[in-house]
């Protein structure tokens, strides 16, 4: 999607030295990936494994993320998997990081880009004008 808010995040999230892949997912399903190249290289001989524990996680996440669920992650291997919950959803913002990662950057940088997404979330996409001008209505959409 074209200047789509939430792709410009994950791409800025992707420039992180330690993020090697991110997306906006839910169980069984990824709703937005970084409009980049995608993951990097060393996540994709894990991915199938990652992806199978990864809805695992959203049984869970589905079911506590109205109590109040913000933040889960799991090792995986060589890996860690971040998720970022957006409240009383199924959804998350998702990262997948090496296990010795520097967490405490990663964490400010995760919470700041779910709350950007989420403001985005909220941001109507089309903003539609009307005006009057003398008998007749203008609409600028």
């Amino acid at each position: 999607m074209k200047d789509d808010p939430i792709e410009h995040v994950l791409d800025d999230l992707m420039r992180l030295d330690d993020i090697l892949a991110c997306m906006v997912a839910r169980r069984n399903m990824i709703s937005v990936m970084p409009s980049g190249e995608g993951f990097k290289p060393e996540v994709n001989q894990i991915w199938d494994v990652i992806k199978r524990a990864m809805d695992d996680v959203f049984a869970v996440i589905r079911e506590y993320s109205g109590a109040g669920l913000g933040e889960m992650e799991f090792r995986l291997q060589d890996y860690e998997v971040l998720f970022y919950v957006f409240p009383d959803t199924e959804n998350a913002l998702v990262a997948i990081v090496p296990a010795l990662a520097n967490k405490g950057l990663l964490e400010v940088e995760m919470e700041n880009a779910r709350r950007e997404i989420l403001k985005a979330m909220e941001t109507p996409k089309t903003k539609s004008t009307v005006s009057k001008k003398t008998d007749e209505i203008v609409v600028n959409a």
